[in-house]
Parts: C-alpha cells; structure tokens; sequence
C-alpha cells in the first residue's frame, strides 16, 4: 500500500486539494492518505475544511500575527519535518505556489519521498510578481517527482527548465472543487445565501472584486481603489469588495472606498457565499489566481488586476483581460464590458482553458498506476 501525506496551508490550497482528497480516499486498499495542514492561514482554511468534510491527521497551527515569510518557513520546515519523521510517506502531495508547499517539497526532498506538485509549471517569468510566489513555484517544481500540470503552457514551461519526466496535463482541480461545491451548496437553496447578501439589490449588476497581493500595497492599491469609485460611479451597478483582513489592504480600502453607496466594503467571504455570489455577478475584477480559472467555468469575465499573470491561458482564450494597477485601464476596461453587450458576451461565452471537473480522477489514476 503507498503511503500518501497531503501537505497544505491556506484556504486556496486546502480548495484545491480537497476534492482530490475526496477522490484518493475512494481508494483505502490502495492508499493510505494522511493529511498535514500547517495552518499558514487558520480561519480562512479551517472554512474550507469543515465545507468539504475534511478532518487533518497532524496540525502544525503555525499562523501567528505579523510572521514573517522567515519565520513561517522556519517553523513549517520544524514542524513538517517531525510529522514527516513520524509517518515516513511514500508521496508528499503540495499545490500550488505557497511558502507550505515550497518547504513541503524540501522536508519531503529530505527524506526522499516522491513529491507530488498539483498545478505544476505556472511562470509568470518575474521572480518578484508575484512575491514570493513565483520562486515557491520554481524551486517546488525542480524539487517535484510528478508534475501535473494543468495546461500545456505549464507543461512546456517545465520543459523549458529542463524538467521533462514526469508531466502529465490534467486540467486543474480548482474546476473539480467549483463543481463539487456548487453541488453542495445547491442542496441548501439560494434563500440562505440570498438572505448572507441582503444588503445587495440583485436588481442590478453584481460586480464582485477581490485584492490581496503584496505587489500591490501602497500606490498600486489606492489606484485600484480610484477606479472602483469611478466604476460604481459611472455605471448602474452594485460593487461587493469582500476585504482582506491584512493591515495594508484593509486600511486603504475603507479609506477611499467607505461610504460610497453602491461599493459595499464586507469582511472575506467564506467559501460557500463567494462561489454562490461569483455565480450570481455579472462581472469579477480580481487579482486572484483561482478566480481566473472558476469565474470563466461559470461564464464571468474576469478582469486581471496584475501586472503579470501565470495564468496566461486565460488571456489567451478571452475569458480574462489583464488590465494591471492603472486606473484609467481599469475604468476603460470595466466600462467596455458594462455597457457593451457584444464585447461582455464575446468573453462570458468563451471556453475555459483550465478543466472539466476531472482532473483529480486523472491523478489519482496515475498515482495508482504509478
């Protein structure tokens, strides 16, 4: 039987695992799966664990306030490096571009497990956009036995390290967790989501924005912020801002976006209420990764706050438009789609580059097999 440790940290991470979580624990004769969170992010995660009914074997709780990416290196290399000990894996599976799943592959590196990298190969060619993301993903990937990465530009893109064994291009799990969500949450009804959004009037274009990234603190951020108001103010629209608990987000966003009628500033969504309001909106504007795989799956242009993007599929598809921090980008860019119905439906009806929904049974099969 192969021993299989899932190592993951924050609410993106734990999304994208836990229906490949669910899929290799359809197989108990074939894998022993044990999972490891390190709790890099706790409430944010510990909302997604009790969503999909998954119940971590070893917690290392190490988010603190203020830490910096020093200190939660340290302490996840500590911590995993004893859970590791403990249980000697066969295969330690990461995902993404987290410092979790970057010292995840290093302390598995250390005791010669296989790692297993989900959403392998993603580049945006800046070491530094996005921070520390990028080199997470770069020094994960040259540490990884099996690579699954979700489309063939992520493929060629480890090809283009020098990284050629190993790669199998499944589609991204994120896709099989909107699905499964959207399953779970069908069964509540819309009236109790409904009720969490009252505040919104549905009459109206729901505009759904989401803004957390390092690069953009400071001037980026207040420029962002500039647009939004311009945004709300130009169109006919409800603009919902689910604001990230970080200092130097929070502060901007309620000093230039508070009190604005149609912007409504609101504490982040828990995993639930954000699927089932990004399948009511009629537009997203984020600087998410995972949004600009979900929202094109439920035909909602996406409009890239990023200056860069790993995730150029989906420029290259027209499901998303990377418009950056610059203000008049964004207003032009939000206003084009707004009140242009031929150009909204050009990009809501384009095909998603990034899956079907299933992906995890791809690689639970070539973990099985392999």
């Amino acid at each position: 039987m192969k021993k299989v440790l899932f190592v993951f940290g924050t609410r993106p991470e734990a999304i994208k695992l836990a229906p490949l979580i669910k899929e290799i624990q359809k197989f108990p004769s074939q894998i022993d799966c044990k999972v490891c969170v390190t709790a890099q992010h706790r409430e944010m995660l510990d909302q997604v664990l009790d969503f999909f009914a998954i119940q971590p074997d070893f917690d290392l709780d190490l988010m603190k306030k203020n830490q910096s990416l020093l200190e939660i290196t340290v302490n996840a290399l500590t911590g995993l490096g004893e859970v590791i000990n403990s249980c000697n894996p066969d295969y330690i599976i990461v995902q993404g571009d987290t410092t979790t799943a970057f010292v995840g592959a290093l302390t598995g590196f250390y005791n010669k497990s296989k790692i297993v990298h989900i959403e392998a190969g993603l580049r945006t060619g800046n070491k530094y956009s996005p921070y520390p993301e990028e080199m997470n993903r770069i020094l994960t990937g040259h540490l990884t036995d099996y690579h699954f990465a979700p489309t063939k530009g992520a493929e060629m893109n480890l090809k283009n390290e020098g990284i050629n064994d190993n790669i199998w291009v499944v589609g991204n799990t994120v896709i099989d967790a909107l699905f499964l969500g959207l399953k779970i949450i069908g069964e509540e009804g819309d009236d109790h989501f409904f009720n969490n959004f009252s505040f919104l009037d549905f009459n109206k274009r729901i505009v759904l924005v989401t803004g957390h990234r390092r690069e953009s603190f400071g001037k980026p951020l207040e420029n962002i912020c500039f647009a939004l108001r311009e945004i709300a103010d130009q169109n006919d629209v409800e603009l919902v801002y689910p604001v990230h608990l970080n200092p130097n987000i929070k502060q901007t966003v309620h000093k230039m976006l508070g009190g604005y009628k149609n912007i409504h500033l609101i504490k982040p969504l828990n995993y639930p209420d954000l699927i089932w309001l990004m399948n009511k909106c009629y537009l997203i504007i984020t600087d998410s990764g995972g949004i600009q795989e979900e929202g094109p799956s439920l035909g909602k242009p996406i409009l890239v706050m990023r200056e860069v993007t790993e995730r150029i599929e989906g420029i290259e598809a027209g499901t998303a438009i990377l418009v950056g921090t610059d203000k008049n980008v964004i207003i032009k860019s939000a206003n084009k789609l707004l009140q242009d119905n031929v150009e909204y439906l050009k990009m809501a009806k384009a095909l998603n580059p990034y899956g079907d929904g299933k992906t995890s049974e791809r690689i639970v099969q070539v973990l099985i097999q392999n």
